[in-house]
């Protein structure tokens, strides 16, 4: 197989687990228990073929443009797609495709089961590694944003443009992200640097 990067590229996204599905000899990928990508293997466990998810309109488009992009094998074949492992498909839409099949996957989970699936809050805080987790406060997921930060009965205000107003997943999908708002909601107890560099890792782990 040409492709040898797929097994670290997908393992790298957020909450993505791996199994083996002996029956069908096939390399299962999963978000939040659900299959979004697998290496189908042969009786002499050679990848034969790899299956991932698209809007039907796309998938059709591209087995028109692609001979070795083929309705999904063993698959529903208006929403999956098979990819031949040693054709002609670049490598950086392969990547692009996988991106999407994951994403419509973990989309097609309710807006608060995706931000626990992802284990962060809607602006790409990780609640467990923060020390007031479990302590002076349950997380933003579980509180509905009334952390122990916001003003005392309300939500964050992220919190509350997000989720409560824009009814988004999370900050992900707006395209102002960073926005001001995130800004107006700086620790004080924290330097510029240190305020910058969080800002940097919530958005890398927001579109992980």
């Amino acid at each position: 197989m040409r492709y040898t990067w797929i097994d670290e590229y997908l393992l790298k996204k957020r909450a993505v687990t791996k199994d083996l599905q002996e029956s069908w000899n096939w390399i299962r990928y999963h978000v939040g228990g659900k299959m979004f990508a697998a290496i189908c293997l042969g009786e002499d466990n050679v990848p034969y073929y790899i299956n991932l998810k698209l809007e039907p309109e796309e998938g059709e488009f591209l087995r028109g443009q692609y001979p070795d992009i083929v309705p999904g094998y063993y698959s529903n074949k208006q929403h999956w797609n098979s990819v031949k492992p040693d054709g002609e498909v670049p490598d950086d839409l392969l990547k692009d495709l996988l991106d999407k099949s994951y994403r419509l996957v973990l989309e097609g989970f309710s807006k608060k089961r995706q931000r626990e699936i992802l284990g962060l809050s809607c602006c790409g805080t990780e609640c467990s590694g923060c020390g007031a987790y479990g302590n002076m406060c349950k997380g933003c997921n579980e509180a509905q944003g009334k952390v122990f930060h916001a003003p005392r009965g309300k939500a964050c205000p992220i919190y509350q443009c997000s989720v409560g107003k824009s009814k988004l997943a999370t900050c992900a999908s707006c395209e102002k992200m960073p926005c001001e708002i995130w800004r107006q909601t700086r620790d004080p107890e924290l330097s510029q640097e240190e305020f910058e560099a969080g800002i940097v890792s919530r958005v890398e782990n927001l579109r992980g």
